[in-house]
């Protein structure tokens, strides 16, 4: 057998331990946790192997693992760990430490990845929207009707939220691309399916969370994830249609109530709200076991929940006609709006990327997933 020199990184077990995977060396390999897993591989399951990676600080084999990402955080590991070495916990620091890891450009992986930076992370659009504003003479509340757009023209929202997160997609695609070549470097199974129809069924179980339905004490989870995600895609087509009422048939803002781009996102705002909250509630309510959701976990929980109130004050306020209130809500909003969007490759929402290649990568290789 040839030698394999093994190289642990003890800053990286450190790191996890501080990030909140402080029960990793509780861990003593039973392997009791990929036995009751309904989501893992029964030719190569976790999350037992990636616990003892995480141990030994083998950083390299776990991020370049797709395994981390077929976890879906359900628990059942966490819940029956006889040491209380709650694995799903400490997997969900993992992925928290591979976006921060594999993050392009890393400066960026380490301000939104850190809930300490999450000022710093905010106070970076904050400036740029005074700049903007400042520079363009419309640091200023205006008089009238409230018409959102005398404050902030959609131009300018157009050419900063353009700019910025197509700088981003291309860092987000870069990282992914990476992701890809770690997988695919270290693969020792054929390819029993190619790509785009493993991509296809990947596209499917997203839209339906199917995988969640496996979940045993957190299966709720998936009415949450469906809200939210439901909720983020309604709120985009709003966003791309009013773009086209602006510049097609040139309808100006505000758009009236009655107006279908109206239901849409008010209900998409209601399905975000709602799901944020049970959210919320999820990780505060008493589930039976021990378990611990991550300061970064956290972070983005109230960040959904802070971008639906903000939505909502800004059309309730509005429509009161309190232009004091008004305008700045706005702007708050729009501080959110740059967060969850722009930010997307380095927050919590970068799984879908990550997640939906490790599946795809599965499917490809023919790591079946239990029934």
């Amino acid at each position: 057998m040839a030698e394999q020199v093994i190289s642990p990184d003890i800053n990286f077990v450190k790191d996890i331990i501080a990030s909140g995977g402080d029960t990793l060396k509780k861990c003593f390999q039973c392997a009791t946790c990929s036995v009751v897993c309904n989501a893992t591989p029964d030719n190569r399951p976790f999350p037992r192997k990636e616990m003892i990676y995480a141990q030994w600080g083998l950083k390299d084999k776990l991020i370049s693992s797709p395994d981390i990402w077929l976890c879906h955080n359900c628990n059942d590991c966490t819940k029956y760990c006889p040491r209380g070495a709650r694995p799903g916990d400490v997997l969900s620091i993992m992925r928290q430490k591979f976006i921060q890891e594999n993050a392009m450009p890393g400066i960026m992986g380490k301000i939104v990845t850190q809930p300490k930076m999450t000022l710093i992370a905010l106070a970076i659009p904050f400036v740029l929207f005074l700049l903007v504003l400042g520079l363009t003479g419309h640091l200023r509340i205006p008089e009238g009707q409230i018409v959102y757009s005398k404050f902030f023209p959609i131009p300018y929202i157009e050419a900063v939220f353009m700019s910025a997160v197509g700088l981003a997609g291309i860092a987000y695609l870069a990282s992914l691309y990476r992701f890809w070549n770690g997988m695919s470097k270290g693969n020792t199974q054929s390819y029993t399916k190619g790509f785009i129809p493993a991509f296809i069924e990947t596209l499917i179980e997203f839209f339906m969370h199917s995988r969640f339905a496996k979940c045993g004490p957190n299966a709720d989870r998936r009415i949450v994830h469906l809200l939210v995600f439901y909720g983020f895609v309604g709120l985009f087509i709003t966003t791309v249609w009013v773009t086209v009422y602006y510049y097609v048939p040139k309808i100006n803002t505000p758009i009236a109530l009655s107006d279908p781009l109206k239901w849409v996102a008010n209900i998409s705002a209601i399905a975000l709200l709602a799901g944020a909250g049970m959210l919320i509630f999820n990780r505060l309510k008493d589930k039976g076991f021990i378990s611990k959701s991550s300061p970064f976990d956290w972070t983005f929980a109230v960040m959904i929940l802070l971008l639906g109130v903000s939505g909502f004050l800004t059309e309730t306020i509005r429509l009161a006609g309190i232009a004091t209130l008004a305008y700045p809500i706005y702007f708050i909003h729009l501080l959110l709006v740059f967060y969850t969007i722009v930010y997307f490759p380095y927050s919590k929402l970068a799984h879908m990327g990550y997640r939906a290649l490790a599946i795809t990568y599965s499917k490809m290789t023919n790591r079946d997933i239990r029934i």
